[in-house]
C-alpha cells in the first residue's frame, strides 16, 4: 500500500484532508496544487493574508501552509493572531520563508509555527512534511473516544451512546457526528459538511445534509433527553452541550 493510501486509511476516506495554502507567488501555489490534490487532499490558495484570515472564519481547515513575507498582512502575524484564537490554536502551521538565519527561525516557532521551510525546497519533501504533520494532528486530536456531556462515541468500536443508551446510528450519521464532536462549539454550514464529507457533494442538494442531521438530532433526543445538536437558522448547525443542558 502506499504512503498515500495509508495516510487516507488513517484519516478516513470520506474525510479528506483540508489544507489552505496562502502564497502570493501563483505559480508555487498551483505547483502546491498539482502535488496535493492527486494524493487526496482538498486544496484552496489565497494570495492575500487578510483574505486568508477571513477565510479561515468562514471555514476551518486540517492544515494551513502560507508564505511569510506576504503583501499587507505578514504570515507571521497570521499566524500569532491564530495561535491567540481558541478555535484556531491548534492549527497545523507550516511557514514558508526565504530568511535562513537563525533569529528568524526562533521568531516564527515563538510565533507558533509548527514547520519552518526555507525556499527553495523540494515538493516531495513538503507533501512528506503535510502528511507527517497531520497524521501527527490527527492522533493528538482523535483518540479512540470522543465524549461531550453524556454523550460518547467510540471510534474503534464504531459505536455511539448517551449515558447507558446505546444510539444506532448509519456509517454517514455516524460520520456526522464525529466530525461535529471533534469540533464542540463550531457552527458549520450546510455546504460545509457536504464538501467535507461526502464523497460525490456536486451531486447531493444540502437538503439531503438536513435529512441526515435530524435523524441524528432525534436518535440522541429519543427518550425526551435534551438535543445537543442546535440549528442555526439559515446557516447549518452547531453541537452544542451547554446548549443540550439549559434545554
Amino acid at each position: 500500500m502506499s504512503q498515500e493510501k495509508k495516510f487516507q486509511s488513517f484519516v478516513g476516506a470520506t474525510a479528506a484532508p483540508r489544507a489552505l495554502v496562502v502564497e502570493d507567488d501563483a505559480s508555487l501555489s498551483l505547483h502546491f496544487r498539482y502535488n496535493l490534490e492527486p494524493r487526496g487532499y482538498l486544496v484552496e490558495t489565497i494570495a492575500n493574508g487578510e483574505e486568508a484570515l477571513t477565510r479561515l472564519e468562514e471555514e476551518p481547515v486540517d492544515i494551513l501552509i502560507i508564505e511569510w513575507d506576504l503583501p499587507g498582512l505578514s504570515g507571521l502575524e497570521i499566524c500569532e493572531r491564530l495561535r491567540a484564537n481558541e478555535t484556531t490554536r491548534r492549527l497545523p502551521i507550516i511557514l514558508l520563508t526565504t530568511r535562513p538565519a537563525e533569529g528568524d527561525c526562533l521568531k516564527a516557532f515563538a510565533a507558533g509555527v509548527d514547520d519552518y521551510v526555507v525556499k527553495p525546497f523540494f515538493m516531495s519533501e513538503m507533501v512528506a512534511r503535510v502528511r507527517n504533520m497531520l497524521r501527527r494532528s490527527f492522533s493528538q486530536a482523535a483518540g479512540e473516544r470522543l465524549q461531550a456531556s453524556d454523550i460518547e462515541l467510540d471510534r474503534a468500536a464504531r459505536r455511539v451512546r448517551r449515558g447507558t443508551r446505546e444510539i444506532h446510528l448509519g456509517p454517514q450519521d455516524f460520520r456526522i457526528l464525529e466530525y461535529m464532536l471533534e469540533r464542540p462549539g463550531r457552527l458549520f454550514s450546510r455546504e460545509q459538511l457536504l464538501k467535507t464529507l461526502w464523497r460525490e457533494p456536486a451531486d447531493i442538494t444540502p437538503r439531503v445534509v438536513d435529512i441526515h442531521v435530524n435523524r441524528i438530532r432525534r436518535a440522541l433526543r429519543e427518550g425526551e433527553a435534551p438535543d445537543p445538536i442546535r440549528a442555526v437558522r439559515g446557516t447549518g448547525y452547531v453541537f452544542d452541550a451547554s446548549f443540550a443542558a439549559k434545554a
